[in-house]
């Protein structure tokens, strides 16, 4: 009802004004007013509010408990409207049951729910019912209004108390709670459960059983006993603990004081079960126990040539980045060996027969020079030696040669090593450690064309090596505008989905029909800064020529090799997300092959560029994962999410049934770290076999396919399911 006029009409034609009507209603719907004060004393008397309401809606009467209910003086609600005492949506309310008194006078009047409105503006919740009053000539209505906010409270009580058992029940967590005077106050099912306390053992309040039962199972109960006695003494005290049990499990406990108010009532005790996680931490731990006690294999791999033993590149460079620096030494002598005519032996004998030149060259190159700072092999067939303060170093040179022409037999075959050496030396001149291998690499080249089996001496005329390398950067520097930059794909399959889940992009050169290995222009890229421009081209080219295979299922993911060049340069990522999204390619289908010196670049920017990838979806793949000793001990703290096992350990598998833990802790170390683990230069089934079986995620390699361009896309992928589907028949 409102409180317009219009409103004011449509409650008094609600109400009626027919007496005569009113008069026709039984005992039970309608009442006679007396004009003497009986009724007055029998309505103050009734605890409810009573309120005579005329047919225009104006209070004509009201006892005592109205004016307490509505906090209003009984002068000042005759003569109002009723329906200002009520909240707006309920104002209707009271013409409901006088229409039902008029209506149905046969039937029983059900009280309804209304809100009042107490003066001081809060609202209460109450029921009203009603009868018809008969006063001289009119019919009002007789209102009963009772407040039932008690029932709201103790309704509400109800369901935050049944809630609470409900959330302490669905809890994983056992709980149990004791007054300040050791009685149980309270406990779970799962409390029961994790102790394995009979039901029945709590039905009393008593602790001390419950006690009792709890130190037959810890490991340490006297250290039990002395922590409850000293959360005892400091009752407003929080704990945090563990607790071991005999039966091997292991429990945190927390226990926070239970208070009323200001006051200190009891204690609650939690207990959650962590065995699972605590045996996952004790498998990590022993897998990193198990990579600790192979470190010394490993680092020998980092830095030893695995054939012959010699050092390796990064030890050689290390060496003679410290002799240039050490201005005492007053010469530095770099001896660059070449095999002649290697490819030779490795295409008529076999690789084997290849490997065993390398092995006994090893050996002989060892023995002519004892006191050599450093002998490494720097790949393939090439050699080097480090000399410094060397008085002789012309004389050591043609001891080389001589001692490596002496004849050997491989495989059954009588051979005559020959080779073509370079010799360059650092006077009182500084000359840089790329530079004074550079001098070396050019006296090789002029060795071998001035009839092999010899070495010269380097002097400032050889430059036709290096006019031929400044050729080649000239090229480089025009081969993206020339479209000489091209890009092969080589599938990646999951052993456990049995398909091709990625491809790995890998860039060409094809310069005049001739086809420059990515060995030989990609470090040259990066040294000039080319990187960048060949990077962005290859990522591009990619990218669109993937897209449709991408959409085809989001499990799909198109992998990049980027290079610390790469990564400084301030918008790099914004570039490649700029790339994607032209392409229609998810950022989260990117996978982004890095090698591990990135991570120890002093350029931070580097690492907020791979984070900012990551941040969009993209992951980070290691490349090269298990080569450099310091990633392994460095891992865990490398943001990356994929690992990829160098080919040199996969090449370790030639049977399958060797033991090989080194693979074995490198990809159970990955996967404690939550990390996924690639395996590339898989050749051979075998391989396959032996990696799959320790649950490696992925394999790459000519088993499956070689690389190809963009238009064998699909016989790459068909090649790749015949090779699974082969190994799955072994």
């Amino acid at each position: 009802m409102g409180d317009s006029r219009h409103n004011d009409e449509l409650a008094a034609r609600e109400f009626g004004t027919d007496a005569g009507a009113a008069g026709t209603s039984d005992a039970g719907s309608s009442v006679r007013a007396r004009g003497d004060g009986v009724n007055d004393a029998l309505l103050d008397a009734s605890p409810d509010a009573l309120l005579g309401i005329a047919p225009d809606g104006t209070i004509s009467m009201a006892n005592a408990a109205a004016t307490r209910l509505f906090g209003v003086a009984r002068d000042q609600l005759i003569g109002s409207d009723h329906r200002r005492l009520l909240k707006k949506g309920f104002r209707n309310e009271i013409v409901q049951i006088y229409r039902h008194l008029k209506e149905r006078q046969e039937e029983p009047v059900p009280p309804r729910e209304v809100y009042g409105v107490h003066s001081n503006g809060t609202e209460f919740a109450a029921e009203a019912a009603g009868a018809l009053l008969e006063s001289g000539n009119e019919t009002q209505l007789l209102a009963s209004i009772r407040s039932i906010s008690h029932r709201k409270a103790d309704t509400d009580l109800h369901e935050a108390l049944s809630l609470l058992t409900a959330t302490l029940e669905s809890t994983a967590d056992g709980i149990l709670v004791i007054s300040r005077d050791g009685k149980l106050s309270g406990l779970n099912e799962q409390f029961l459960k994790m102790w394995g306390i009979p039901p029945e053992l709590v039905q009393g309040s008593e602790a001390a059983p419950v006690i009792r039962l709890v130190l037959e199972q810890v490991a340490d109960p006297d250290a039990f006993l002395a922590r409850i006695a000293e959360i005892d003494n400091d009752p407003a005290s929080e704990s945090h603990d563990v607790l071991d049990f005999k039966d091997g499990r292991t429990l945190e406990r927390y226990s926070r004081p239970q208070r009323v108010g200001d006051r200190i009532a009891g204690r609650v005790w939690s207990f959650r079960d962590v065995t699972p996680r605590r045996l996952a931490q004790e498998q990590a731990q022993q897998a990193m126990t198990d990579l600790a006690a192979q470190a010394e294999q490993l680092r020998a791999l980092a830095f030893r040539d695995p054939l012959t033993g010699l050092a390796n590149r990064a030890v050689f460079n290390d060496g003679l980045a410290a002799a240039l620096g050490a201005p005492r030494l007053k010469s530095v002598d770099v001896l660059l060996i070449d095999l002649d005519d290697f490819k030779e032996v490795n295409d008529i004998l076999g690789h084997q027969a290849g490997d065993d030149m390398l092995v006994e060259v090893a050996r002989r190159l060892r023995r002519c020079v004892p006191t050599a700072d450093v002998v490494a092999r720097l790949g393939g067939d090439e050699f080097v030696v480090l000399l410094t303060d060397c008085p002789d170093a012309d004389d050591i040179a043609a001891d080389i040669v001589r001692s490596l022409h002496v004849p050997v037999t491989i495989s059954g075959t009588v051979l005559r090593p020959s080779l073509s050496m370079g010799l360059a030396s650092m006077g009182h001149e500084e000359i840089g450690t790329n530079e004074l291998l550079r001098h070396a690499d050019i006296a090789m080249y002029a060795a071998k064309a001035a009839g092999k089996n010899r070495f010269i001496r380097f002097h400032p005329d050889m430059m036709t090596a290096l006019v031929q390398r400044t050729d080649m950067l000239t090229g480089l520097q025009l081969a993206v505008a020339r479209r000489e930059i091209s890009v092969a794909f080589q599938p990646i399959v999951s052993p456990r989905m049995g398909q091709v889940v990625q491809f790995e992009a890998l860039a060409r050169w094809n310069r005049d029909g001739e086809r420059i290995p990515p060995s030989v222009f990609i470090p040259m890229a990066e040294r000039s800064g080319l990187i960048g421009e060949i990077g962005a081209e290859v990522m591009a080219r990619s990218l669109v020529r993937l897209a449709p295979w991408l959409s085809e299922d989001p499990s799909r993911s198109l992998a990049v090799n980027v290079s610390g060049v790469q990564l400084q340069e301030p918008d790099f990522a914004e570039g490649v997300l700029a790339l994607a999204e032209a392409s229609g390619v998810g950022a989260y289908q990117l996978v982004l092959e890095v090698t591990e010196s990135v991570f120890f670049d002093p350029d931070n920017n580097l690492i907020k560029q791979l984070a900012s990838l990551r941040e969009t979806g993209a992951r980070v793949s290691l490349d090269d994962f298990g080569t450099g000793y310091s990633s392994l001990g460095r891992l865990q703290d490398l943001p990356v999410d994929e690992v990829k096992i160098d080919k040199t350990f996969v090449s370790m598998v030639r049977t399958g049934r060797e033991r090989l833990p080194i693979l074995s802790s490198m990809i159970n170390m990955a996967h404690s770290l939550g990390l996924r683990v690639t395996a590339e230069g898989v050749e051979t089934a075998a391989q396959a076999d032996y990696l799959t079986a320790l649950e490696c995620d992925s394999l790459q390699g000519y088993l499956f396919s070689l690389p190809v361009t963009g238009s064998r896309m699909e016989l790459a992928i068909q090649q790749a399911n015949e090779a699974i589907q082969a190994l799955k028949g072994r």
